[in-house]
């Protein structure tokens, strides 16, 4: 269901072609877009020349009504951003949904499953500096949740190194503890749409 085309180049040879986009993803309309987008096949497409399998990323509005869940997949514009926020602030019905900009179809991913586990993504992002912490691991490495796992509900975390994904786990106490930050600090009662990552945090902790 494609509301439109962009142009995209290959990565291996340079091949331009147009694929298609989506403007708006509606999980109560169009269930199945969902699994598309979580599957990642929404944003691929193979190179008609090489065959490469490439990646493509375009502005997405995503909309989950019985989650509650607004994400905005963004093209950097900071005034399409801006209106864009303004057009949310404004939506009636809208006051009460986590709206989030994401700037990579990974993190809209991530966004999804953090929702999908009844988890909020401000207590995750906590969570992930935490476990960054405790690992060693640097401040950049790109930690992503990937689920809860086991009846201990514990919380198993991606990143890459050497061109592979390593999966790394915490235990539930951490984002509960996490959680109990958030709580007890209104700085972190995030309203609007509004980017929350590592570098937003970095406001606020470390």
């Amino acid at each position: 269901m494609a509301n439109g085309t962009v142009m995209a180049r290959c990565r291996r040879c340079g091949t331009e072609k147009e694929v298609p986009s989506l403007n708006i993803i509606n999980t109560e309309s169009n269930p199945e877009l969902k699994e598309e987008l979580l599957s990642g096949r929404l944003f691929l497409w193979s190179c008609p020349h090489c065959g490469a399998d490439n990646l493509v990323k375009y502005p997405l509005l995503y909309h989950d009504p019985a989650q509650k869940l607004l994400l905005w997949l963004t093209d950097g514009i900071p005034e399409v951003e801006e209106k864009m926020a303004k057009t949310i602030a404004a939506e009636e019905g809208l006051q009460d949904y986590t709206a989030r900009i994401v700037d990579t179809p990974g993190e809209m991913m991530e966004k999804i499953k953090i929702a999908d586990a009844g988890l909020d993504d401000v207590a995750m992002e906590i969570c992930k500096y935490v476990t960054r912490q405790e690992l060693g691991k640097d401040s950049t490495i790109d930690l992503k949740f990937f689920r809860m796992d086991g009846a201990d509900r514990r919380i198993l975390l991606t990143y890459p190194e050497n061109g592979e994904m390593q999966v790394i786990g915490t235990g539930f106490s951490t984002y509960e503890d996490a959680a109990g930050i958030v709580r007890r600090n209104s700085e972190l009662s995030v309203r609007g749409l509004v980017r929350v990552n590592a570098a937003w945090l970095s406001r606020y902790i470390g």
